[in-house]
């Protein structure tokens, strides 16, 4: 997701999706939408919670991974990610781990 506008629709009606680490908001996508209407992914990874810029960057590369290899099993939604403190204290093997299991959950609850 590019604009505001985008990230201010999941935020105002969204399905929570969590772990011990990750909120996930989702909303389903904008059929009516001039861009490509499948899933659309913002990362909203705040300073507040992860405060070194190398870290940061590196939950925003998993997550985007997770994201790239899960996408076509995923029905068509816009999927804002968020942190939690202590998100940075996890391997990339953990943090994969609890991306999975809340990608199992959405599409469980989501059939197509």
């Amino acid at each position: 997701m590019l604009t505001p506008g985008h990230f201010q629709r999941v935020f105002s009606k969204p399905t929570r999706y969590g772990s011990h680490h990750f909120t996930l908001l989702i909303t389903p996508s904008d059929k009516n939408s001039t861009v490509d209407p499948n899933n659309r992914l913002g990362l909203a990874i705040a300073k507040k919670r992860v405060k070194l810029a190398v870290q940061r960057n590196r939950i925003k590369r998993l997550v985007r991974e997770s994201f790239r290899l899960n996408q076509h099993k995923l029905p068509d939604i816009d999927i804002v990610v968020m942190v939690k403190s202590g998100i940075d204290q996890l391997d990339n093997n953990q943090i994969n781990q609890q991306l999975e299991k809340i990608w199992r959950k959405i599409i469980q609850r989501h059939k197509k």
